[in-house]
């Protein structure tokens, strides 16, 4: 990886409240302007922070976040349902609203600017839509794995090499969409939840720790804690230009999962119409456009957005035919098994 240095927020607001300001949140022709939004979001905590920055400059509405990862963001709105805390959910892999909308926790909006986002990369219902793309890779720290006289892995498999055990690192599938993803790439590559727990067996002889963040574990690696570990490709090539540079991304040949981020409606929200600018506004190329400032690379689903040189190209790699309706709805089951069957048991 070339290293290059990140924007910082700044800089954000300078280059991007220009385009934004010229539409993409506006409320209602007569309609009085909401007077605040909260919103649950869960990517990088400078990307929440740049675009509640910018949706707040441009609309005038006074808008607040609190960033918790998907599993712990599916988790508040179910405990909070009864008056919710949240009026809109922003960023995460789409099987975590997949499975909030079986709970009854969310609300169809089909809002305009979703004409663009192609109908693979959203709910055909419109209870969520995509508003970016990421794969799933392997995060290893090169100087580490010299050591141990490892090469860099480019397989599943791999990640078995006993000459790893402590040095792989990987969020908990129940409070981390990045670990989910990493476990249910594995359902769809082996052929079953038997054979994906199993693998995890096996993976778990070898795990330093269970982080709650999907992206923290790419952070261990850089400092050298661990050899490798399972994140999605943008969050290595982060932390690599913010100066962890023994960083290397590689992808497993056999194929490899992806997500796609959502933002959707939460039910009963007490900002509905700010929610609903919100979500108008994260579908615009513009919006798009600001998480690539902060380091952020993952792929937008405007296809009008600007695609910065530091994101991945998807043709380059091997991805799994990833059904984020089935995956949602074996989440709770699947997680649970997780705990129970791996994450409970001793290293052997």
């Amino acid at each position: 990886m070339t290293r290059r240095g990140s924007a910082a927020g700044s800089i954000v607001l300078a280059g991007v409240l220009a385009s934004t300001l010229a539409g993409g949140a506006a409320a209602q022709d007569g309609a009085e302007t909401p007077t605040s939004l909260t919103v649950l979001c869960t990517p990088q905590e400078d990307w929440c922070q740049a675009m509640v920055a910018a949706f707040g400059a441009q609309t005038g509405i006074p808008t607040s976040y609190v960033r918790l990862s998907s599993g712990e963001a599916l988790a508040r709105i179910r405990a909070s349902a009864a008056a919710p805390e949240f009026s809109v959910w922003w960023g995460g892999p789409a099987d975590g609203f997949v499975a909030a909308n079986a709970e009854g926790l969310l609300e169809a909006y089909a809002s305009p600017e979703a004409a663009v986002v192609a109908d693979t990369q959203k709910d055909p219902d419109g209870v969520w839509t995509g508003v970016y793309v990421g794969a799933l890779g392997l995060c290893s720290n090169a100087s580490v794995l010299q050591e141990l006289g490892v090469e860099t892995p480019d397989s599943w498999d791999d990640l078995l090499d006993p000459r790893l055990q402590g040095q792989v690192a990987m969020a908990h599938p129940a409070s981390s969409g990045t670990a989910y993803t990493a476990l249910y790439t594995q359902v769809l590559r082996l052929g079953g939840e038997d054979a994906a727990i199993d693998f995890m067996k096996q993976l778990h002889n070898n795990i330093l720790q269970y982080t709650k963040s999907g992206s923290a574990p790419a952070q261990m690696a850089g400092r050298g804690e661990v050899a490798v570990s399972v994140v999605f490709s943008h969050d290595c090539v982060k932390n690599f230009d913010e100066g962890f540079t023994d960083l290397v991304v590689s992808f497993p040949a056999e194929g490899t999962g992806y997500e796609i981020g959502g933002v959707a409606l939460i039910k009963d929200a007490p900002e509905a119409e700010a929610a609903r600018m919100w979500i108008d506004w994260s579908l615009t190329a513009a919006a798009q456009e600001i998480g690539q400032t902060v380091g952020s690379y993952q792929l937008p689903t405007n296809p009008n957005a600007a695609v910065s040189e530091r994101s991945v190209n998807l043709a380059d790699v091997n991805l799994v035919e990833y059904d984020f309706q089935a995956a949602g709805e074996a989440r709770a089951a699947l997680t649970q098994r997780f705990e129970d069957e791996v994450a409970a048991q001793p290293v052997e």
